[in-house]
């Protein structure tokens, strides 16, 4: 490949770059009026700007983008994640241009894309899943009555969605009935599709996800699991690898499910099987992500890969550059997601960023979407920039990160760091010992 659309923008989009320079691959980017100013424009070979700030008018005009993917007669097209990376038919039509998708094929997103879908096919491989409806819910009643049937409380979620976007816990019917309409208003509104299901609600549960990648020629491997579990309104804010809380025949057991996941459907390029992990270390499928995941660099950490890379290679037709026996999982890493938000409330903090400073250390990468002057506007998800550390062990990563965010200064707007600082000090974490209740609990 010579040259690449990334179909994205903010950090995601100049972490692509990066590799793209790396390899000696020209690169086009898209780009809404309120994204003018972001590094990522600059740094790209060549910039288009796609028009008005609403995702509808800019990221998810597919045409436009296709026209211009076309226009400047790219090789390829990177998604990133989001916004149309898990789009089945963007997928087709980059492929019917002629143009890889880079990523897996039109067929698996939508085979995998769909929550419901994914469950039916993962439950018939012999994966085990989370006890919930076999299929969408087209009626509140035909919800409330799955939910009698598997038992109070129940997870209400959006058939084609993830990101923990109108997820809902429902502890009642009362409630569940709430949850219902705001659940099928948010799906239509960011992934076009209403459907609904629901899921038992798993009690002091840990987010544990499988990274695995598959190539055309019928190798797919695992690149071990990263634990999410710090998460706040079921959205990652913390992932880390390895996971303090599995033992080791439990990781090999996770992987080979995962493994089995990614060959019932011939997966091909980069993805992600996720589970719930009980108490007992019991582990259920919750879904299958069909893209990059926002903390894949926690994986590039441990292994010393580039998942990029990658990627770009199986686009190319290229057979996975390491076996299974080559991959190793090397020290400790975790992820911090530093948001323009209010570190109480969790609410956006928009605005002009002042000052920020990111300066890269031995044990520290840095992946900006943003720097000093750039404006977070209301329009994306507000996250900032990730910083992701790397230690011989996890107290080593531990202090790293409390190093960094003692130091930081990132100022003109609210955001998380102070909350880092709290998470990272806390005994819980420090021992190990959290699951995806662990900002409920301590918060309050």
């Amino acid at each position: 490949m010579k040259k690449i659309l990334i179909a994205n923008r903010g950090e995601i989009a100049l972490r692509i770059i990066r590799t793209c320079q790396r390899l000696g691959i020209e690169t086009v980017a898209v780009y809404s009026e309120a994204d003018s100013q972001l590094p990522y424009v600059r740094e790209a070979t060549t910039s288009y700007c796609i028009g008005e700030p609403p995702v509808q008018k800019s990221y998810l005009n597919a045409d436009l983008i296709l026209d211009i993917a076309v226009k400047e007669k790219v090789d390829g097209i990177h998604p990133g994640y989001g916004f149309l990376s898990e789009n089945s038919m963007f997928a087709k039509q980059v492929e019917e241009k002629g143009i890889k998708f880079i990523g897996p094929s039109s067929n698996i997103i939508s085979r995998m894309g769909d929550k419901v879908v994914a469950r039916q096919t993962m439950k018939e491989a012999g994966v085990p899943v989370v006890p919930g409806s076999d299929g969408g819910l087209g009626s509140l009643d035909e919800v409330c009555e799955i939910a009698k049937l598997i038992g109070y409380p129940v997870m209400l979620k959006a058939s084609a969605g993830g990101g923990g976007i109108g997820m809902q816990r429902c502890d009642d019917e009362e409630s569940l009935k709430k949850a219902y309409q705001s659940t099928k208003g948010r799906a239509k509104a960011y992934f076009g599709n209403d459907d609904v299901f629901i899921e038992k609600f798993i009690p002091n549960a840990r987010h544990i996800e499988i990274q695995i990648f598959g190539d055309s020629h019928g190798n797919i491997v695992h690149m071990f699991e990263r634990d999410c579990s710090i998460q706040r309104r079921n959205q990652k804010v913390i992932e880390e690898s390895p996971s303090p809380f599995l033992s080791d025949s439990k990781r090999l057991d996770m992987c080979q499910a995962a493994i089995l996941a990614a060959k019932t459907v011939d997966y091909v390029n980069a993805g992600t099987i996720e589970f719930v992990v009980d108490e007992k270390e019991n582990f259920y499928f919750l879904e299958m992500n069909t893209r990059l995941q926002v903390e894949h660099p926690v994986t590039e950490m441990i292994t010393g890969l580039d998942l990029v890379e990658w990627q770009i290679r199986v686009a190319k037709g290229e057979t996975l550059p390491l076996s299974q026996e080559s991959i190793q999982q090397q020290g400790h890493s975790i992820e911090f997601r530093i948001y323009a938000e209010d570190p109480n409330t969790y609410m956006p903090s928009p605005g002009i960023i002042e000052r920020f400073s990111y300066e890269e250390q031995k044990g520290v990468r840095i992946d900006l979407g943003y720097v000093g002057g750039s404006t977070v506007t209301p329009f994306y998800d507000p996250m900032i920039a990730k910083v992701i550390v790397h230690g011989d062990d996890r107290q080593e990563a531990i202090n790293l990160a409390t190093n960094y965010f003692q130091h930081l200064f990132l100022e003109g707007i609210k955001h998380n760091g102070p909350l880092f600082q709290e998470i990272i000090s806390n005994d819980s974490f420090v021992a190990g010992k959290y699951t995806t209740a662990f900002l409920v609990k301590h918060k309050a």
